[in-house]
């Protein structure tokens, strides 16, 4: 499960990994924050400079990162460096920074927050809620957009007990629904919007979250119907849908 977390108005890109219970950061996010880049290109120089540093005093608990895709300033999925929170506690402490207390705190918080969610799921709903309160949303449009995450979360539990399990699998097929009923891609309809990493469902008007939600409750319907296996199977159920 991948989402943005924000220290300071500032995003850090995170995976969710359920299987393990763990949360990954991008490295290069933190630096940027934690050193003020002005870019990230810049983050990611410094953390080529840093990386080689701590190779060479042997400090692999740091180096030795993951790689996951995540989502970039244009839309685009690349390989990221990415820590645990052990790894990225260990990181702090290796970067000179008046904000490496605070950070330090912040992810704390964040990984507290994970394990109470998983113990009450409400708890999530709760803070998406407060968040899209933040942002001016109206209580028509709050209540709309978690109907609609619903209806979005049976669909993609079908998808995985039918044998969809790549997240560019989910994301193919998610494709075709939105194509179907908007006529655009999902990169498009962003683009459209003057989007980049922010999520598009939190950007949709309630009439795009219903037409949405009508696509997705369709196509699920359709393809327990037919009982579709597989991604070119719920491709077509898609479609129909």
């Amino acid at each position: 499960m991948s989402n943005i977390k924000l220290f300071e108005s500032k995003k850090v890109r995170t995976h969710w990994d359920e299987v393990n219970e763990k949360w990954y950061f991008s490295i290069v996010d933190i630096i940027g924050i934690l050193t003020d880049q002005p870019t990230t290109n810049r983050a990611r120089n410094y953390w080529k400079v840093l990386k080689s540093r701590l190779l060479k005093e042997g400090n692999e608990s740091v180096t030795n990162c993951n790689q996951l895709k995540m989502q970039s300033a244009d839309g685009k999925f690349y390989k990221t460096d990415v820590g645990d929170v052990e790894q990225i506690f260990r990181l702090v402490q290796s970067i000179p920074s008046p904000k490496a207390e605070p950070f330090k705190q912040w992810l704390a918080k964040v990984g507290y927050e994970r394990m109470q969610e998983i113990q009450d799921p409400e708890m999530s709903l709760d803070r998406a809620r407060e968040n899209w309160q933040k942002l001016g949303r109206s209580e028509k449009w709050i209540q709309q957009r978690m109907t609609g995450q619903e209806t979005r979360n049976k669909l993609t539990d079908y998808w995985k007990e039918s044998g969809v399990e790549k997240s560019d699998e989910f994301a193919f097929l998610t494709n075709i629904i939105h194509q179907e009923w908007t006529g655009l891609t999902v990169k498009k309809h962003k683009d459209l919007k003057g989007l980049k990493s922010q999520n598009l469902r939190d950007h949709m008007s309630e009439a795009e979250l219903i037409f949405t939600a009508l696509a997705e409750l369709s196509t699920r319907q359709i393809a327990e119907t037919e009982k579709a296996k597989g991604v070119q199977e719920n491709a077509i159920a898609g479609k129909t849908g």
